[in-house]
């Protein structure tokens, strides 16, 4: 498992030095949206586990899950996972902070 480990981050580091992608963090956003694009159930899976973390907002979680809203508070009741109720001031500064946050990092 070792060998195959090293050879992965080999790989990756051959990427980055031909120029493929500007670094290991690019490299790895594009290797995520391909893996959850070929597993969309890794989408609900991630979705809830950045809920239950209180990462995101209901919102949020329903987008990257991709369902609407309630079909992902069904996704938290099978889930067992509690539905919260945030007040809209704290929800809209999370989601301003993310956006600029996301923002940022696109212009490095």
């Amino acid at each position: 498992m070792a060998a195959k480990s090293m050879t992965l981050l080999e790989d990756m580091n051959l990427l980055i030095q031909e120029g493929v992608y500007r670094d290991r963090e690019t490299l790895l956003q594009d290797a995520m949206r391909a893996l959850l694009r070929s597993k969309p159930e890794l989408r609900s899976q991630l979705a809830l586990a950045l809920y239950k973390r209180r990462n995101v907002t209901l919102a949020r979680a329903s987008e990257i899950a991709g369902v609407d809203q309630e079909n992902f508070k069904e996704l938290l009741r099978e889930a067992g996972v509690s539905y919260r109720i945030e007040p809209v001031g704290e929800a809209l500064e999370r989601e301003v902070e993310q956006l600029l946050r996301f923002q940022d990092r696109g212009r490095a």
